[in-house]
């Protein structure tokens, strides 16, 4: 059995990523919303800009530009090989910055 782990950075492909996974043989996807340190140091140094009482645009903003985290379990290494095609096919290059890191761990 294998983890295959997905950090997507472009929340905007999440559904096509997702659809790509299923078609690829993914029994199911857990989906969890990231950040990462960067990131977070950038949003700590504008914490003092943030509103004491935000609307709803800057709620909405502030989920946006979080990333996520997708994983699965696996049981052949032919399954793991159609979600990195599936995840190329979307994404594109994972070599380009700013697309997304794919890994996979064996778990028992």
């Amino acid at each position: 059995m294998f983890a295959v782990f997905f950090i997507l950075q472009d929340t905007d492909k999440l559904n096509d990523l997702l659809d790509g996974w299923e078609e690829a043989g993914s029994p199911g996807v857990t989906i969890l919303p990231s950040i990462g340190l960067a990131s977070l140091k950038e949003k700590r140094a504008l914490q003092e800009d943030f509103p004491i009482i935000p609307n709803l645009e800057d709620l909405i903003e502030s989920s946006l530009n979080h990333t996520r985290t997708l994983f699965s379990l696996v049981k052949t290494q032919e399954v793991i090989d159609a979600l990195y095609k599936s995840t190329i096919d979307v994404i594109g290059d994972l070599d380009q910055p700013h697309t997304g890191i794919f890994f996979v761990l064996p778990v028992h």
